[in-house]
């Protein structure tokens, strides 16, 4: 049996925090676009050769890997949804729009009493 390495967690959450990225791009455009294929396959050589760098290979960790790969998807999908509710104008860039939700909730709201 293979042993899990202390480097199995940091790496498990470096591919889903990437993934995140992509997965808010990929669910700002058309399904099955251009795009789209390139936000979900841009970030599996960069998981690959983080996994290969840091862990080696080994078929015990592939599903530990393809659910990180997945919730950082899912993850950005889901931000992007809640993104989308505070009706500001969103792009595919998750820093941006980020910036933009802080300004925008960050404002105070003031009150005339007159």
């Amino acid at each position: 049996m293979t042993s899990v390495s202390a480097a199995t967690i940091p790496i498990l959450s470096s591919v889903a925090f990437i993934n995140v990225f992509f997965g808010y791009w990929r669910s700002n455009v058309k399904r099955l676009s251009p795009q789209w294929l390139l936000a979900v396959h841009i970030p599996v050589p960069i998981a690959i050769a983080l996994r290969l760098r840091f862990l080696g290979w080994s078929w015990v960790l592939l599903p530990a890997f393809v659910a990180a790969f997945a919730i950082g998807q899912f993850g950005g999908g889901q931000i992007r949804r809640l993104l989308k509710r505070a009706q500001i104008h969103l792009t595919s860039f998750l820093p941006l729009d980020a910036f933009r939700a802080s300004m925008f909730f960050g404002k105070s709201v003031v009150r005339n009493s007159k």
